[in-house]
């Protein structure tokens, strides 16, 4: 597990929201808004995915509003809310796109994220995931969700393309 890997064939990659790219935590006031706490590194690494030809998604449970801005902001345009079975969305976008799963990456935390997970290509949790998507992914974040867990996976697919070391170039690094 977590050992540098070369992913040639991958053009998608899929996020949960809560538990991943956030926390966790729901942040509810008592007029019912709803709030999450991002990272800003997570978000900077999701625009690199998109700039470098992937397509990135996100399949989440819940439905906010939050997550509609966020997707928005970070140009990510494939946003799946309110998903009870997550498998049979990553089903469609295969079938949709003519994806192969080894050409595709998920990362979770919950066990409702498993049917993914062990399904797609190249699965990955944050540090703090349930016991048992940790054991089933392939690569584990050292970083818990919502504070930098989503730019090691970014930077791990990256690698594994082949792509993170141009990257400097457009920053003059």
């Amino acid at each position: 597990m977590n050992e540098e890997r070369s992913f040639p064939a991958l053009k998608w990659v899929g996020f949960d929201v809560d538990g991943v790219m956030t926390d966790g935590g729901l942040y509810i006031d008592d007029d019912g808004l709803e709030t999450k706490r991002f990272n800003s590194r997570d978000g900077h690494g999701l625009k690199m995915l998109v700039r470098s030809g992937l397509r990135v998604a996100i399949i989440t449970g819940r439905r906010s509003g939050v997550v509609t801005h966020r997707a928005r902001e970070l140009g990510l345009t494939e946003v799946f809310q309110g998903v009870a079975d997550k498998l049979a969305v990553y089903q469609g976008i295969l079938a949709d796109g003519g994806l192969r799963p080894e050409e595709t990456a998920f990362a979770g935390d919950d066990v409702v994220d498993l049917p993914v997970m062990t399904r797609c290509g190249l699965s990955m949790a944050p540090a703090d995931a349930c016991a048992e998507v940790l054991s089933r992914a392939s690569f584990v974040t050292r970083a818990r969700a919502g504070h930098g867990a989503v730019r090691e996976m970014v930077e791990h697919v990256l690698r594994g393309l082949g792509l993170w070391a141009g990257l400097f170039g457009r920053y003059g690094a």
